[in-house]
């Protein structure tokens, strides 16, 4: 049988220089790999923010069309005004979802706020303003009547274009509809 021994010839192996050098080198290479696997979960990280984000805008804007779009529902003729406050960050409007003629304050009256310094889009009917979507930027809300013209009295509001900028870091997103009130009625 054959018996193998390892042998050290002279000037064979590394030497402690080349060993360091080699290692440096291999942490050069670790540093750049780690680099560029920061970046790349910092441009994730950024990238489901913001798809996150526009679903929100998507979910909350949806929302209050839907709603918006109930305003003046009135199936007694009891004359409910569908606008009953018309500001630029907020809106409150009103329905007969129960169809006894009388508006309850409690539920078939809705405000939809942007509060100041906040940034929770929120929907108050009458229990306390309850947090529809985080990260608004901006609530930007614009009247106009029967002819498209701009209006401030709420008795006269036949659509409203709605604006919502969110997003809580970088360039953010806008979403913008304008929904028409199925129940207007010519004061």
């Amino acid at each position: 049988m054959a018996t193998w021994r390892l042998r050290m010839v002279p000037g064979s192996g590394f030497a402690l220089p080349e060993l360091l050098v080699a290692l440096a080198v291999l942490g050069m290479v670790l540093a750049g790999v780690f680099g560029l696997v920061t970046v790349g979960v910092t441009s994730y990280v950024s990238g489901a923010a913001r798809v996150e984000a526009q679903q929100a805008a998507r979910v909350g804007l949806e929302r209050m069309m839907r709603e918006l779009r109930e305003a003046g529902y009135d199936p007694t003729g009891a004359g409910i005004a569908p606008i009953v406050a018309a500001a630029v960050d907020r809106v409150t409007f009103q329905r007969d979802l129960n169809k006894n003629g009388v508006v309850d304050a409690t539920s078939e009256r809705v405000t939809f706020l942007l509060r100041p310094g906040e940034s929770i889009l929120r929907r108050d009917a009458g229990a306390g303003a309850q947090p529809i979507i985080q990260g608004v930027r901006r609530l930007a809300l614009t009247y106009f009547d029967r002819a498209g013209a701009p209006t401030a009295d709420p008795a006269l509001v036949a659509s409203i274009h709605i604006s919502l900028a969110v997003g809580l870091a970088g360039p953010g997103s806008l979403v913008e509809s304008q929904v028409t009130l199925r129940n207007y009625r010519d004061p």
